[in-house]
């Protein structure tokens, strides 16, 4: 497992499902999905449960986008950590692009797109 994913969530159900399917239509293979729901009073738990086989789920009271990305990093099992917000999408190629960077070039600590 080399990319770990973070999609913190807040009342962004609506918008989750788009997020999540841009990061499993990537054609970097090696790839995990933490959805961290920080608390969300709408369908967020709903909507992450379609995906239930493709991602790690992670419920907490809401305390912030800051503690959900820190929620997504304790479970995280990646060399490697993105984050997407749940109202977001992943470009095609975007995780190949990003790990590629850090593979070639290991002095490079954080890549930003």
């Amino acid at each position: 497992m080399k990319v770990s994913v973070i999609i913190p969530c807040y009342n962004q159900g609506h918008f989750l499902a788009e997020a999540i399917q841009s990061v499993l239509d990537q054609d970097y293979p090696s790839k995990e999905i933490i959805v961290v729901n920080d608390g969300s009073t709408d369908e967020t738990r709903l909507v992450a449960a379609r995906f239930d086989k493709f991602i790690t789920y992670i419920e907490q009271p809401n305390l912030g986008a800051a503690s959900a990305r820190n929620a997504g990093i304790r479970r995280a099992k990646g060399e490697y950590i993105a984050f997407l917000d749940a109202d977001d999408v992943c470009l095609p190629g975007r995780l190949s692009l990003e790990a590629d960077i850090l593979e070639q070039q290991p002095e490079v600590g954080l890549v930003a797109t």
